[in-house]
């Protein structure tokens, strides 16, 4: 890795830095409209798929709202931040005493990501607000994303957001909105965002120095990474490309040379420090078995549907029990790779 900031891509921008936005001009139309009304609901679940730009949207949005504390004097639109201006310094350094990012924090032992936003980084909003609570100024909390929230922490927010403080503003992020609590949903004014087409797309990567070059490679990375410019990312950096053909050849192959394909790959994933990847395969997988029980449904074979659909969403619990009991990663991926190929 690089030194970009804990938890962001190589190659991608932190979104409190990232001053672009694509393709979500109607969600920044909305937003600016909902604010400028002066009738704002006090959080907004921003909701799609990962890495289409939630993120760089709702720090976006904070900066427009914190340069602008008075709704009637708002530009009608959300406009680029200007790097130099006070408030989008204090946002890039962290240092905004009128923003809280929560996020999953860093482990001080391990140096990584932990797996979850725990009830201890909850607490922070708490101080948060208790701090700021004389300064009459908005103060804004993105929890980035609220899928991550363990049970506890998840319960904390939903005690703030049913008694919110004056003037503030949560900003929901979300992958999954269908796996949150359904009380902090309903407490949540929502704003779904879609992937991003090819052309915008392809104007993000460019923005990171990173478009894809011409030729069938490109056209394979804007297609797999279905609008999302996180996955184009693991596509590019992290060989996801060659992590999808790898699999392909495990579900063609058959006898001793699927085998060995399949410790072939499992070695790949397993190695350390390569989470990032294992994550995207798990992703990959997910969505294989998912278009293979449609696939199945369709065609009548209700029992086959039945079994793809369940390998799908037993591979959480079947890693979730491996990280838990600090198994054999290689064996946990090949007793997969073995029940996907039967």
């Amino acid at each position: 890795m690089t030194d970009q900031m804990p938890g962001v891509l190589d190659g991608a921008v932190p979104p409190q830095l990232n001053s672009h936005l694509f393709g979500h001009a109607e969600a920044e139309a909305f937003l600016a409209r909902f604010y400028r009304s002066g009738r704002s609901h006090h959080a907004i679940l921003i909701e799609g798929p990962e890495g289409i730009g939630k993120a760089t949207l709702a720090f976006r949005f904070a900066n427009y709202v914190l340069s602008h504390p008075d709704p009637s004097t708002a530009p009608e639109e959300l406009p680029d931040p200007d790097p130099h201006a006070p408030v989008s310094r204090q946002i890039a350094s962290g240092a905004s005493h009128n923003l809280l990012h929560l996020t999953r924090p860093v482990d001080d032992k391990t140096g990584k990501v932990k797996t979850a936003i725990i009830v201890d980084e909850v607490r922070r909003a708490g101080h948060f607000f208790s701090q700021t609570s004389g300064t009459g100024n908005w103060r804004i909390v993105i929890i980035d994303p609220a899928d991550d929230l363990n049970r506890n922490a998840a319960n904390a927010i939903l005690k703030i957001l049913e008694e919110p403080p004056k003037r503030s503003l949560f900003l929901v992020l979300s992958h999954a909105p269908g796996k949150l609590l359904p009380t902090i949903r309903s407490r949540c004014l929502p704003l779904k965002l879609s992937p991003l087409g090819v052309e915008d797309l392809t104007k993000a990567l460019s923005a990171l120095g990173l478009a894809p070059d011409g030729g069938r490679m490109a056209e394979e990375v804007l297609h797999s990474a279905g609008g999302s410019v996180a996955q184009a990312l693991k596509l590019m950096n992290y060989g996801g490309t060659e992590i999808i053909l790898a699999f392909d050849e495990v579900l063609r192959a058959s006898g001793p040379t699927a085998r060995r394909a399949m410790h072939r790959l499992s070695d790949v994933l397993s190695a350390k420090d390569n989470d990032v990847i294992f994550g995207f395969f798990l992703d990959h997988l997910r969505d294989h078995l998912m278009e293979r029980a449609r696939s199945a449904a369709l065609s009548g074979d209700l029992t086959g549907a039945d079994r793809a659909s369940r390998l799908s969403s037993e591979i959480g619990e079947r890693i979730g029990i491996s990280q838990a009991y600090n198994l054999d990663r290689k064996q946990t991926i090949l007793s997969l790779l073995e029940d996907v190929a039967r």
